[in-house]
């Protein structure tokens, strides 16, 4: 797993930094086959990649700018959606121009290829493993798991506590830790939820009396849904004028562990967005095998086995 990374990982190391002083140290990168990172500046009209070393101009042409691309699998977009952020790279030669200036000959696909080879492949169902959030679609979010891999997190597997879009849980560029769920035809698909703690441990986070901080996820004919943390929901008495998506402050009735209940009284909503904060992992890991939700005492149980 050492040395693969999500693509914007490595660009402020020491390591990368000294690979890009000049043509010597990028030489030596060129003869260990190192995976190095920079930013890329321009995508030209031929989908070629300029990518900013410091010491030279680099390209990384097209075909090479992403596994896939040369078969046609991939949309060019892939590439063009790398201008002004990070890209991984290997170096595979040097040139001179006609004004006789270096350019240094990249290759993003050799870079994916060797996570692939190396790190990708070796994963297996229930590995905890770092990722970054590249983008948010409704039936999901995407992450890249190493040198811009993408991977799919479904809806339904970020938490517990059920959203009506990822964002409401990530935003883009977000560092996390992500499970990995399956793995089918090389594709890797992920969860998040079995991170953020059971529902005992949820519950032990409050009291009853207590009033606190909670948000409205839905509103029902039988009562209010309040979100306490990603992985713990309370039931409210239905009252008027309150929205999903609203802020809400709610007084602890009642916690029963038997029935995985937690009873709530609406004090107050009102309309606020606060900033994303970074997801509390209750597990910490590198590997899990199953993870069961419910208490001991609960008459339901809900499990996830990898």
């Amino acid at each position: 797993m050492i040395g693969f990374h999500p693509e914007g990982r490595l660009i402020d190391t020491v390591d990368n930094r000294n690979s890009l002083k000049n043509l010597a140290q990028l030489a030596e990168a060129y003869h260990e086959e190192k995976i190095l990172e920079a930013r890329a500046l321009v995508c030209d009209s031929e989908h070629n990649l300029i990518v900013d070393l410091g010491c030279a101009r680099g390209i990384i042409p097209r075909e090479e700018g992403a596994i896939g691309i040369k078969e046609g699998v991939i949309r060019d977009i892939a590439v063009i959606s790398r201008v002004n952020r990070p890209v991984c790279f290997i170096v595979t030669g040097f040139e001179k121009n006609e004004n006789n200036e270096n350019i240094v000959i990249l290759s993003r696909r050799l870079a994916q290829e060797k996570c692939m080879e190396s790190y990708i492949s070796t994963l297996r169902s229930g590995d905890i493993i770092p990722a970054r959030i590249t983008h948010l679609e409704p039936f999901g979010a995407f992450a890249d798991i190493g040198c811009g891999i993408a991977s799919l997190m479904p809806i339904d597997t970020i938490s517990v506590s059920r959203i009506d879009h990822p964002k409401e849980r990530f935003s883009v560029g977000m560092d996390i830790m992500a499970i990995v769920k399956s793995i089918e035809n090389g594709r890797v698909s992920l969860s998040h939820k079995e991170l953020l703690g059971t529902w005992e441990e949820n519950a032990a986070m409050f009291s009853i009396g207590e009033t606190v901080a909670g948000i409205i996820r839905s509103v029902e004919d039988y009562g209010v849904f309040v979100e306490l943390t990603p992985n713990l929901a309370g039931l409210a008495e239905a009252k008027e004028g309150i929205l999903p998506g609203q802020q809400a402050s709610v007084y602890i009735k009642n916690i029963i562990p038997k029935r995985m209940k937690v009873k709530l009284i609406i004090i107050d909503t009102f309309d606020y967005s606060y900033s994303l904060p970074k997801p509390r992992y209750f597990y910490t890991d590198n590997h899990i095998d199953s993870f069961c939700y419910s208490p001991p005492e609960s008459d339901k149980i809900i499990e996830t086995v990898f």
